[in-house]
């Protein structure tokens, strides 16, 4: 509790600045009928205190790494957000609580800046931390390697918009992987867990490239309004996709080095615990045909196809990585919303012979399809493969194993992404919403 009031300071000294910057600190000393913004900074570093020793009885049984903690503290600050500026403040200023679209897109500036908090203070947190391995520089190589190789499908292979600048996802691959293996270098899990992984991370970036940089090298000033922030909307799927293809093309690399370099054959895993990718790629089409007709209502002939590659892929990249209905609904729900950036937004207009589209609004009927398709598919599919019975485990094996596996599932940040992801389908809607 002590280290996390401590993080909170850390968090809270990086979120008086922005607050600062936007002008909210008035708001803040308002609580104490004053108008000082010395007063409105102490009791802002009051909270933050305050908020900080929560973050650390929440994170306090998690891996306490800078990697997983990274969107526990994400979606902590989220939380604070809708708690705190959206429902306790106008409580404590005696005004009427709104929870409307209004205050929230008047209060989007307060929304980075709680996840700035958040981040900064899960960054302290884990700061003391000893890592569990050193990352070597030909890890952070791989990393930079994957980025670049995803920039470039998406740039120069997909004309996909990527900011103010046609290049600039390329100029900000390499520092983007690089992060991505320091932060997660260490990690082992399979695609479909480091796609959703890297789609968050993506999110991150576009707060940081896309919304944060240029104002304060323009100007010197922090500009999170609302209208900057949809300026700057058509560039987030280029950094979700780019974040979302580091994850899996470091995945694969990291999987071949294994294969090719590996002296120890107790490194090379059986297969998961799951169905055999045979298996596991009849029930995707099965499933797949099931959210194609959710697609084929929206995009005809296109949407059926894209809902069975999607539905195969996903239980190819999943294969033993639900443990239970509800991690089968996060990572279905996850993978289907990366399908939405992929299928409406970027494949479908290509395969139609026109430009990836940046208009998130018109896309919005098909990300509801996406998400509702996607909730079926993870649950569907966790009961189908709950039926398997590796034959090298005994059926009491097979369920402790499965247990275990899911501890450690939610012992990570598995939840946290989840959530995240979650908020990017709300957020998506309010931004772009009149």
């Amino acid at each position: 509790m002590t280290r996390g009031a401590v993080s909170g300071i850390v968090g809270g000294l990086v979120f008086g600045l922005i607050m600062a910057q936007i002008g909210f600190l008035p708001t803040v000393a308002a609580i104490v009928r004053t108008d000082s913004v010395v007063l409105g900074f102490a009791v802002h570093m009051l909270f933050a205190m305050i908020i900080g020793a929560g973050f650390g009885l929440l994170v306090e049984r998690q891996r306490a790494q800078a990697g997983e903690l990274l969107f526990w503290g994400l979606v902590y600050g989220a939380f604070w957000w809708f708690l705190g500026p959206l429902t306790l403040l106008p409580i404590l200023l005696g005004r009427p609580v709104t929870w409307d679209l209004t205050s929230g897109q008047s209060l989007t500036p307060s929304l980075f800046g709680h996840l700035a908090y958040g981040a900064f203070t899960a960054a302290a947190y884990a700061w003391r931390q000893a890592p569990s391995a050193p990352v070597r520089l030909a890890t952070v190589v791989r990393g930079a390697v994957a980025a670049l190789v995803s920039a470039a499908v998406l740039v120069l292979g997909l004309n996909v918009m990527t900011g103010r600048t046609p290049y600039e996802l390329l100029v900000a691959a390499p520092f983007a992987g690089a992060a991505y293996a320091l932060l997660f270098g260490g990690r082992s899990e399979g695609t479909g867990p480091a796609l959703i992984r890297g789609m968050v991370y993506g999110f991150a970036w576009w707060i940081l490239l896309a919304l944060t940089l240029p104002g304060l090298l323009d100007d010197g000033r922090l500009d999170w309004s609302i209208a900057m922030v949809r300026e700057d909307l058509p560039a987030l799927p280029g950094y979700l996709l780019l974040g979302a293809g580091t994850g899996a093309v470091f995945t694969w690399l990291g999987g071949l080095a294994l294969v090719l370099f590996a002296d120890d054959v107790r490194r090379l895993q059986p297969d998961p615990l799951g169905v055999p990718r045979l298996t596991a790629a009849a029930y995707g089409v099965a499933l797949g045909l099931v959210a194609g007709l959710f697609g084929a209502l929206a995009a005809g002939p296109l949407g059926l196809v894209e809902g069975v590659v999607a539905g195969v892929t996903y239980a190819l990249f999943f294969r033993g990585r639900s443990f239970d209905p509800v991690s089968g609904l996060g990572w279905g729900l996850s993978y289907w919303f990366l399908w939405w950036l992929l299928g409406p937004l970027i494949l479908l207009p290509v395969l139609r012979g026109a430009a990836p589209s940046p208009d998130l609004a018109a896309a919005f009927p098909a990300l509801v399809a996406h998400l509702v398709a996607g909730a079926a598919v993870g649950v569907l599919y966790n009961l189908l493969e709950e039926r398997a019975n590796p034959w090298w485990l005994t059926r009491g094996q097979s369920a402790a194993e499965r247990a275990n596996a899911l501890r450690e599932q939610t012992l990570g940040s598995a939840p946290a992404i989840w959530t995240l992801v979650l908020l990017l389908a709300v957020l998506v809607p309010t931004l772009v919403a009149t």
